[in-house]
């Protein structure tokens, strides 16, 4: 039985941590030759090398979403060492809490460059590519604050709501390219970081969710999978929430 990602070649940006890095040894198993996107200053070099062969082949290609030229290499570089790109999983983004009103412009508009911008980025030079290959898939990474609201989210929600849109707006154009483009909105995800947190302030997050749980990161891949794949051939302008029910409403 041939593997669901069976000679496709992918990038994850942000790829060496979390769910990034979860995507990636997901996907590796399915068969493809996977791009670690992430910082110059990240191990993602050392992931790349001991997951390399587990499945297909794994590299490191250091990026900074803020940079066109290095996104631009990025691309160039994954074809010249796979020949193609099949598939982006557009994961890099930061966090922050602010209230609006304390927001400065410089912390607001480093959120919106990252979070939206750094997707517009990878996204369009994806695109270039993939138009000239005639087939693709580009899965750009939201969150459930692209849906809803959250108080002290201002640049954060306002990126991921802009994430979610441009997704929509891109997968119209590339539609008769052959290129699909879909998101996806995870909820809260059990992160080592959320472990740090006081257990009343975990549990009320936990608290958020119907399901009754924070999500894993591999569900969040197994999500990406799909939409990486010729089983979602016919699912583009897709936004796929990953929330164990958060954004349904209050139960």
């Amino acid at each position: 039985m041939s593997k669901r990602l069976e000679g496709k070649s992918m990038i994850v940006t942000g790829g060496a941590s979390g769910i990034g890095l979860a995507t990636v040894e997901r996907c590796l198993k399915e068969g493809a030759n996977l791009v670690i996107s992430d910082l110059a200053s990240s191990d993602g070099a050392a992931k790349a090398q001991a997951l390399n062969g587990q499945g297909g082949r794994c590299i490191f290609i250091p990026c900074d979403v803020s940079s066109t030229e290095q996104v631009d290499h990025l691309i160039a570089e994954t074809v010249r060492q796979f020949g193609k790109v099949d598939a982006v999983f557009n994961n890099a983004g930061i966090g922050g809490i602010t209230p609006a009103v304390d927001y400065a412009d410089a912390d607001y508009l480093r959120i919106i460059d990252i979070n939206l911008n750094g997707v517009f980025r990878v996204a369009r030079a994806a695109l270039r590519q993939m138009y000239m290959q005639g087939s693709g898939s580009i899965i750009n990474c939201a969150s459930i604050l692209g849906t809803l609201g959250q108080t002290g989210t201002a640049a954060y929600s306002a990126a991921k709501g802009g994430v979610v849109n441009l997704t929509r707006t891109l997968a119209l154009e590339a539609a008769p390219k052959g290129v699909r483009v879909n998101s996806i909105g995870p909820g809260y995800i059990d992160t080592p970081l959320l472990k740090d947190l006081p257990p009343e302030m975990r549990q009320g997050l936990v608290n958020l969710h119907p399901i009754g749980r924070l999500g894993r990161d591999e569900e969040v891949a197994n999500a990406v999978l799909f939409m990486a794949s010729d089983e979602a051939s016919f699912v583009t302008g897709a936004h796929l929430l990953v929330d164990g029910g958060y954004a349904a409403g209050k139960s």
